[in-house]
């Protein structure tokens, strides 16, 4: 991270928001920003939540739940990597052990 500072200016909402963040990050806060509007706008123009705060809550919400599913699937992802990975380990461990065996 560097030790350079930016101020950065967001729109959420058609509300201004000042942030201030290190140089080299700015630019994923403007996509964080950006991609957290297009969510509550969702979440606003279906009508189904009504006030900022509660939009807010709703999208981040939403956001959680993505993110523990994606969290489930890179967990699931690695589980069969592994087992995986132990199969072949123990397939090689044979074949080399056969390959000693001949030697004798």
């Amino acid at each position: 991270m560097s030790g350079d500072t930016a101020r950065v200016s967001v729109r959420i909402l058609e509300k201004e928001y000042q942030f201030a963040c290190a140089t080299d990050e700015q630019n994923d806060l403007l996509r964080s920003a950006e991609y957290l509007n297009a969510r509550m706008k969702q979440i606003r123009d279906a009508g189904s939540v009504v006030g900022t705060d509660r939009i807010a809550v709703m999208a981040a919400l939403n956001l959680a739940n993505d993110l523990l599913k994606g969290r489930n699937r890179d967990q699931s992802h690695e589980t069969r990597v592994g087992v995986r990975l132990k199969t072949l380990r123990e397939r090689v461990e044979a074949a080399l052990e056969d390959g000693k065996q001949l030697e004798l």
